[in-house]
């Protein structure tokens, strides 16, 4: 059937199916052919705007999102991609004023919109607000194991770790396969140094279960220390393949990494003047913020660094174990570490850059 005759549901469907393949290009190009027909569609706005959000083209998103917003104020998927698309512009109060509109509208039963939220606020370094809306989500469904793993995950973040690692045991009680959430608790208890613990979690994971070799370096530390172990033991052989693995893909993500920024440096041009001739008083507004300022911000461990961006990674660089690198080199190992753990790419293009994608992956929190 020709798609001149589909319904702005059935593009809206089409476009849906693409973004959860995650071919964001043709879900944004059915949608924009969607609206080409039917421009007053919200749904078909919405989706535009997540599809930019996919993108990272925060500042179209945004024109997406305030699209729906005029022609529906109330749209819950709305209001919840422009609380996103404002905290990517540094706005967590406007952010939250989107965000609490939803609750206020009633949808505090929409458990996965409240995992959206939440988890919106969790990658940009807001616990506090994050545990909120998990809360709610957990009200709703009392053993959602998504909605307790992430209660638990922000507890740590906040420093709570008696209460992690409760709320931790809690999600495997409910899912004894939730192998993420089984990890986590591990290298917890790692760090308490309750090494017992540690392994027996450790040893109800698989090699495929782990995307950071952190663990399993664990894994196979306590392994040799507890059952006096040598190197090449053959019980060993399928962690070392796995950490052979891990690290093959992290000389793939390198390339990667390299095609993307060099992609990203021809077309920044274009994409800077197409999004200064959409929002030239916003960026004239943030352009009057750039001015050398001093910059907060706390790592996973609870470390403080204050200074501008260049100085906090200097003391990241300091502080890690591989003071002797670069502080390119050392972005560019921890961009790597970062995308194993989360899948999201971290530019290392420069320092700003670096700490705000490490932001919104959930590695580290902006205070400042």
């Amino acid at each position: 059937m020709s798609s001149q005759f589909l319904s702005s549901e059935e593009y809206d469907e089409r476009a849906h199916q693409l973004y959860n393949e995650g071919n964001y290009d043709e879900a944004l190009s059915t949608l924009r052919e969607g609206l080409t027909i039917y421009p007053n569609a919200v749904e078909l706005h919405v989706g535009v705007g997540y599809a930019r959000l996919a993108r990272d083209e925060f500042a179209w998103a945004r024109r997406s999102f305030e699209e729906a917003l005029i022609l529906d104020p109330d749209h819950e998927d709305a209001l919840a991609g422009l609380g996103e698309t404002l905290l990517k512009f540094g706005q967590p109060a406007a952010a939250m004023k989107a965000f609490r509109r939803i609750l206020e509208l009633g949808y505090q039963d929409d458990v996965e919109l409240m995992l959206q939220v939440g988890r919106a606020l969790f990658r940009d370094g807001l616990m506090d607000e994050a545990k909120e809306f998990f809360a709610v989500a957990l009200q709703q469904a009392p053993d959602h194991v998504e909605a307790v793993a992430m209660v638990g995950y922000a507890e740590h973040r906040l420093g709570h770790d008696e209460a992690a690692i409760a709320t931790l045991r809690r999600v495997l009680q409910l899912d004894a396969e939730f192998s993420e959430a089984r990890i986590y608790l591990a290298n917890l208890l790692y760090d308490r140094a309750e090494y017992e613990a540690a392994l027996y979690h450790f040893e109800r994971t698989t090699p495929e279960d782990h995307w950071d070799e952190l663990g399993i370096w664990r894994l196979i530390e306590l392994r040799k220390s507890t059952y006096r172990l040598v190197d090449g033991d053959p019980s060993l052989k399928a962690w070392d393949d796995r950490l052979s693995e891990l690290a093959a893909e992290q000389d793939d993500i390198d390339e990667m990494l390299g095609e993307i920024e060099q992609a990203a440096s021809a077309a920044a041009e274009q994409e800077v003047r197409g999004q200064l001739e959409l929002f030239g008083a916003l960026l004239a507004d943030l352009g009057e913020q750039r001015q050398p300022v001093s910059h907060a911000v706390v790592g996973r461990d609870g470390s403080e660094y204050d200074g501008t961006w260049d100085e906090i990674v200097e003391q990241m660089r300091q502080r890690s174990t591989a003071s002797w690198k670069s502080a390119l080199e050392f972005m560019q190992s921890e961009a790597r570490r970062g995308f194993s753990v989360t899948g999201r790419l971290i530019s290392t293009a420069d320092a700003e850059s670096f700490i705000r994608g490490s932001a919104d992956a959930g590695l580290l929190r902006i205070v400042r």
